[in-house]
């Protein structure tokens, strides 16, 4: 994959109103591993990593994985911290390909969920990653069973852009995805209620 991001020093946090969103270190392993913990019941239908034998050395080797993408430049991770230091969960961009477009995704634990958080963070992510990482174009993709992360996308001020066949494997399973997309112009509007 060819990496298009390495333009200049990448910020490793910023706010989103008042969340911080911040890149993910090794210290952050216990709360992460128990936000998780936490998500199983919610998550796991839609994220197969969160599975009800979920333990912490995957927690370890997952976030050995996240730093060392964001250093190549291909994935960023960050976690999602309230103004008391609350983790409340994940987000991050990923690369498709070699254009200059993005996948976004975001999970909230599940005692943060229905409080705006994923909303919020989704609209700064992908001002993120337009601003500082010059993408062109923000993906958002969930399985068409995921009703939460569509109202995500549709209050964060996404298009929907249609429904991909067969596009996700869950449980081994193909599932139907929407997708919903950000460009740089969709920003510019008023803020989305």
């Amino acid at each position: 994959m060819v990496n298009m991001v390495r333009r200049k020093s990448i910020p490793w946090s910023f706010e989103a109103g008042s969340l911080l969103v911040q890149r993910f270190r090794p210290t952050d392993e216990v709360r992460l591993f128990n936000a998780a913990r936490e998500s199983i019941p919610e998550v796991f239908p839609f994220l197969p990593w969160c599975h009800p034998d979920y333990e912490r050395s995957e927690t370890r080797n997952w976030l050995r994985t996240a730093i060392s993408d964001w250093e190549k430049g291909n994935n960023f991770s960050f976690g999602i911290w309230d103004h008391a230091n609350r983790f409340l969960g994940g987000c991050g961009l990923s690369r498709i390909d070699e254009h200059p477009v993005m996948n976004l995704g975001y999970w909230i634990r599940t005692s943060a969920t229905g409080q705006g958080v994923a909303t919020t963070v989704t609209r700064s992510l992908a001002r993120f990653a337009f601003d500082e990482l010059g993408m062109q174009r923000i993906e958002i993709v969930m399985s068409t069973q995921n009703h939460p992360s569509q109202r995500v996308a549709e209050k964060s001020g996404a298009r929907f852009e249609g429904i991909l066949r067969n596009r996700l494997l869950l449980h081994g399973q193909a599932h139907d995805a929407f997708l919903y997309s950000l460009v740089p112009d969709d920003m510019a509007t008023a803020e989305p209620a």
